[in-house]
């Protein structure tokens, strides 16, 4: 059985699955599509929220620092990623990835964290999508019944018929083709950073630099906690971070690190690109790039409008307008966040399906998910089936309970990902790639590390959490994945299909 843990799927294989006809998804993307989808998918709440929250809270105006070393970090990741999409251009991103690399437990472990991640990802932001939907309707005078408008403040029977219809209509949208899904992104990321640019440009001219003043705010202690709320590495050693001064750009890093989630989702769209050794890397590092340049900017414009110790956290960049005497920006700002979250979601779902369906591809889930639509050439199967849950969660869910959403597992992927470019670069150095990841063994190993850095400052509850649902992933690969694999189907052909697969392994 320690074998059959580890046993690893073989490259050829890996690229040979995606060409049979039942199990084929269209080649239709270009390196500008997967671009927008990681622009689409990164830039949401994150820009409109969490400058305010963590200007006032932990870096001050160097919040703009905080959004450099949080891209570095994910840049350091993306490199590696970039070197797996374009080698192994399959579905499933760090899920085959590790398959490849590490072996079949580990790519499950992976695989299953993502699709609970990316599930309660999207209906969070499904909810999130409706509040600020519904929020526009009461300045015109539209109201939705109580009994509609969701779990929040709800007195009984609460449904946010708002984020179930988003997600239903995202999935006929994925549903029926992945170019039709990429020119609908391509619309709203365009109004999404239209209206982010508005917001850029207009607030420059409100700017006074005696709000920079001073740039780096002095140092202050945060006091040690001991609660499952803590940081796990406080827990551990005793260690507080700092807010403010130079710790506290490092801490606010930890902090808007979240508002890049979602680049590596890039990656899952591999098997649907067509020149993906070229446009992958590309699209990768290209949105991370539009990103982190946009984040700055933000961050930098609303510390120079409104002191950083006035901004408020839940809309600092609508409040600071207002605060200006610009009422008008803040109705901007929240149809550019509703608008930008409608994106958000279609990418998280797009990429949480893809990890489903290469996982079924292997026989690690039921192949019944693995056929793709006859006509459309999407996996029409997983599609329905995880849209429907999100909808329904998303629907009967409050916001505050789904907002604890496990980031553990995307950090856990990040330090996957760069330990198999190590891996891979070492079993199969003959593998042509026509992206590498520059400064190997130092730059994965610099990934792994700020990954893990990072993962030691979230709270002891999330880690908790994250154990608790790896313990229910290995029971059902336990008790259906490593039975039903693929690659345990071909061991128990016959010996003469064993030996080629066992040399195949060993040339892999």
């Amino acid at each position: 059985m320690g074998n059959s843990l580890l046993r690893r799927k073989n490259v050829k294989q890996s690229l040979l699955d995606t060409e049979e006809p039942q199990h084929q998804l269209t080649r239709s993307l270009s390196a500008l599509d997967l671009t927008v989808f990681g622009v689409g998918v990164i830039i949401g709440t994150g820009i409109f929220v969490l400058t305010g929250t963590v200007a006032k809270d932990n870096a001050g105006p160097a919040t703009a620092l905080s959004f450099v070393v949080a891209g570095v970090v994910c840049a350091l990741a993306a490199l590696c990623y970039a070197e797996f999409a374009s080698t192994v251009p399959v579905a499933g991103s760090a899920y085959t990835f590790s398959y490849i690399s590490l072996g079949e437990l580990p790519a499950w472990l992976i695989g299953w964290d993502l699709v609970l991640e990316l599930a309660l990802g999207a209906a969070v932001v499904a909810v999130g999508w409706s509040g600020y939907v519904r929020s526009l309707m009461d300045n015109a005078g539209w109201v939705l019944p109580d009994a509609l408008g969701g779990r929040e403040g709800a007195d009984g029977f609460g449904f946010d018929i708002l984020a179930a219809g988003l997600v239903l209509l995202i999935t006929v949208i994925l549903v029926a083709g992945m170019k039709l899904s990429a020119r609908v992104t391509a619309v709203v990321v365009a109004i999404k950073v239209a209206v982010v640019l508005i917001v850029i440009v207009a607030g420059s001219f409100l700017i006074k630099s005696s709000n920079w003043s001073p740039f780096i705010p002095p140092q202050q202690k945060v006091e040690a906690g001991s609660g499952l709320d803590t940081p796990l590495i406080q827990l551990l050693i005793g260690w507080a971070p700092s807010n403010f001064g130079v710790m506290g750009v490092f801490t606010g890093a930890s902090v808007v690190f979240f508002a890049f989630i979602g680049f590596d989702i890039v990656a899952t769209a591999a098997e649907e690109t067509r020149r993906p050794q070229r446009d992958v890397p590309r699209g990768i590092l290209g949105s991370l790039f539009i990103c982190t340049a946009l984040y700055v900017a933000v961050s930098i414009v609303v510390t120079g409008m409104q002191n950083y110790r006035e901004l408020s956290v839940d809309a600092p960049l609508a409040d600071a307008f207002k605060a200006n005497g610009h009422p008008f920006y803040a109705g901007v700002i929240s149809f550019g966040a509703a608008v930008g979250l409608t994106t958000v979601c279609l990418i998280i779902l797009l990429g949480q399906t893809r990890v489903f369906f290469a996982m079924s591809r292997d026989g690690l889930l039921p192949r019944f998910f693995s056929q793709v639509h006859p006509r459309f050439r999407t996996p029409h199967r997983p599609t329905i089936l995880l849209g429907a849950i999100i909808a329904v969660v998303a629907g009967f869910t409050s916001l505050s309970e789904l907002a604890e959403l496990v980031n553990i597992g995307t950090l856990v992927a990040f330090m996957v990902v760069s330990v198999s470019v190590l891996v891979l670069r070492r079993t199969r150095p003959d593998l042509p790639r026509a992206f590498r990841t520059p400064w190997v063994p130092v730059l994965p190993v610099l990934a792994a590390a700020a990954s893990l850095w990072l993962m030691l400052n979230l709270p002891a509850e999330t880690w908790l959490r994250f154990g608790a649902w790896m313990l229910v992933g290995l029971t059902v690969y336990v008790l259906y994945g490593r039975t039903h694999s693929r690659l345990n189907t071909t061991e128990n052909r016959g010996p003469d299909t064993l030996e080629k697969r066992t040399g195949d392994a060993r040339d892999s």
